[in-house]
């Protein structure tokens, strides 16, 4: 878990996805269209991406992924990224992590 966190904190939003994943496709793209440029780690290509999704899963990731870190914090998967945009919350979080500036 270790090391999934610290990858969390190399940028301001750090996504965990997989090359397969139309989902983690659809969040990246929701997240870059507010100007945030995301470190993007595809577990299915990453050398410890077994590892990375086993620690993400105990995280509570269900599925592993997408999982979305903003601001070095977690903020969980697919879901909760569409209700924070939903509830017009997602480009504040945005702006207080330092991702995007208006």
């Amino acid at each position: 878990m270790d090391m999934v966190m610290k990858f969390g904190a190399t940028s301001s939003v750090v996504i965990f996805t997989k090359s397969s994943c139309c989902i983690s496709h659809s969040i990246e793209t929701l997240i870059r269209s507010f100007g945030a440029n995301p470190i993007v780690y595809e577990l299915d290509t990453h050398p410890n991406g077994m590892q990375m999704e086993k620690a993400l899963m105990e995280l509570g990731c269900k599925p592993s992924v997408p999982a979305i870190f903003i601001g070095n914090e977690f903020v969980g998967g697919a879901n909760e990224i569409m209700s924070l945009n939903v509830r017009g919350k997602l480009k504040q979080l945005l702006i207080k992590a330092n991702a995007i500036w208006v």
